[in-house]
This record gives C-alpha cells, sequence and structure tokens, in this order.
C-alpha cells in the first residue's frame, strides 16, 4: 500500500511538469504579423506528444513516460485600437493520453481525457503594423514589427479536488510578452520574451492542500523563409526556466531550464486555407518533461 501510495505521488509531480510545458514550451512562429483590420481566423488542430519526464533525484521514480493527444478549436480576430493593429483569440483544447511511471518493482497508468483549461490572448502592435484596411494593407510595404500581448490561462479544465491526477489546472495563469519581428528579404526574424505568472490551486489533492508555483521564464526565437506568397518554413526555438512548485508552504522543488527546437512549414490551400505542419523535440534540460510534439493545424481566413 505505502508503495503505491509513493507511485501515486510521484506520479502527481508527472502533471505539475505537462502543465508547465502547455505554457512554456509553445512555438509559435509569426505570433505578431500583420494582417488587415476584420481578419478572422479559424483554425482546428490535434497534437501528439511522447517522452520521458526526468525527477529531482529525490523523487524515487524512474521509466516515467507519457503519451498525450491534443485537439484544440481556436477563434481570432483583428481590429483596430488608436490606429494600431490588435488581435483577441481564444483557444479551447480537449486533452485524453496515459501516463505510466514506475517507484521500485511497482508499475502503473493513468489515463485521462477531457476539457483543458480556456486559453486567451490579446495583442497589440506598437509600431510597423498600423490599422489598415485590406486595400491599405496590399499596398504597404513592412518594417519592423514591436508588440506586446497578454495571454491568459482561465480555469475552465476539468477538475476535481479530489483526484490527484487532472486536466484542468484550477487557477488562473498570466503571460505577458514583449514580441520584435523583422523581415529581411525572404526571411522573417521573430523574438519573444515573456514570462507565465500564476495564482495558487487553493483545492489541490485532497481538496485542502494549497499549491502555488514561482513564474516561469520563456524565450522564443524563430527564423522563417517565404518561398512565395502564403508559402513558408521557419525553424524554431525556445528556453524556458523556473516554475519551482510548492505545497502548503513546504520547501519548492528544483527549478527548470530546458530548451527545444523545431520546425514548422505553413502550405496555402485554395479559398484563403492552409494547412500547419510543426515538429518540435527537446533538445537540454535538467529537470521536466522531454516530449516530442507532432501538430496539424488547418486554417480558414475571411475578411468582413
Amino acid at each position: 500500500m505505502r508503495r503505491e501510495l509513493g507511485w501515486r505521488a510521484a506520479i502527481l509531480a508527472v502533471v505539475a511538469f505537462f502543465s508547465l510545458r502547455v505554457e512554456a514550451q509553445q512555438l509559435e512562429p509569426r505570433a505578431y504579423s500583420a494582417s488587415p483590420v476584420g481578419t478572422s481566423f479559424l483554425s482546428v488542430g490535434f497534437s501528439r506528444s511522447t517522452g520521458d519526464v526526468t525527477f529531482d533525484p529525490t523523487i524515487p521514480v524512474t521509466n516515467v513516460n507519457a503519451t498525450l493527444h491534443f485537439s484544440t478549436v481556436g477563434l481570432s480576430h483583428t481590429f483596430g485600437v488608436f490606429g494600431r493593429q490588435t488581435l483577441f483569440s481564444a483557444a479551447i483544447p480537449y486533452v485524453w493520453g496515459n501516463i505510466t511511471g514506475q517507484v521500485g518493482e511497482v508499475s502503473g497508468k493513468i489515463y485521462r481525457s477531457g476539457l483543458s483549461d480556456m486559453v486567451l490572448r490579446y495583442s497589440v502592435n506598437l509600431h510597423g503594423s498600423p490599422a489598415m484596411s485590406p486595400k491599405e494593407f496590399a499596398s504597404y510595404r513592412q518594417s519592423y514589427i514591436l508588440a506586446t500581448s497578454i495571454t491568459v490561462q482561465a480555469p475552465s479544465g476539468q477538475y476535481g479536488s479530489r483526484k490527484l491526477i487532472n486536466i484542468g489546472a484550477n487557477r488562473w495563469a498570466f503571460k505577458p510578452e514583449v514580441g520584435f519581428s523583422y523581415p529581411v528579404r525572404k526571411l522573417y526574424l521573430d523574438l519573444y520574451a515573456g514570462a507565465w505568472l500564476y495564482t495558487a490551486n487553493s483545492s489541490f489533492y485532497p481538496g485542502t492542500a494549497n499549491r502555488t508555483q514561482q513564474p516561469t521564464t520563456a524565450l522564443q526565437a524563430h527564423v522563417s523563409y517565404n518561398f512565395r506568397r502564403a508559402l513558408w518554413a521557419a525553424f524554431d526555438a525556445t528556453w524556458y526556466g523556473g516554475g519551482a512548485i510548492s505545497t502548503n508552504g513546504g520547501p519548492d522543488n528544483e527549478r527548470q531550464s530546458n530548451s527545444r527546437i523545431g520546425g514548422t512549414v505553413s502550405i496555402p490551400l485554395r479559398g484563403q486555407q492552409s494547412i500547419k505542419v510543426a515538429y518540435s523535440s527537446g533538445v537540454t534540460g535538467t529537470i521536466g518533461a522531454n516530449l516530442k510534439t507532432v501538430t496539424i493545424s488547418w486554417q480558414k481566413i475571411w475578411l468582413h
């Protein structure tokens, strides 16, 4: 019985790493690219993540592996605010998958499925992308873009305070970010710097525990190449660190310092549609989830 409880507690720690993975490991090239006002984007995506998890040496768990699937529906819309291009987007993911692990000779497996936390994002391009009509946008010669955004992860996902493993985090998370984009002939360069800030989960297992997490710094860099209009490929890289977790005021676990690289290809289709394929994998890391992720998404664009 004690071994079983130890295994369950160890697998519980995996969830903390996956929560951090969803937030900090994002790789999104051209997040601040220019568009005419009145543009709407509908996207439907599917992701599959597989890989191992490395724990602090004080946690006696080995052979931890996860296979997670994400299906996401998102909607975005551009509009003008004080003459600047502004974008608001919302995404709702559905998650399902298995987590396995071993403590000594005791092995276990957990399956979960359900809605994850909704993600909302509001961005404003401060320089290089004024609010433009489609006609103005067609003749606009783009310079560098300096932008800022705030991303909010709302506690709307499936959560039960009596469950060790949950899909939702039962807390708010906020990510202020600054982005810089610069076109160089057929190349497009992106640099983002932000930090995730978390509220406490005061209903952590078994329903009365208080779980807190330190801020997580997240940096991204992308270099993309335009083959022709709407057909491009990008090399993606990110580093994220911090995010130490504490329960009931106890000592924080070890901070993370991990990096990932990947690639993205966007292929245009007829009728203002496109298909995007992306792959990313961990490169260096201390503590956390080292997952290989493949994403395929479809996007439809229309003007109002």
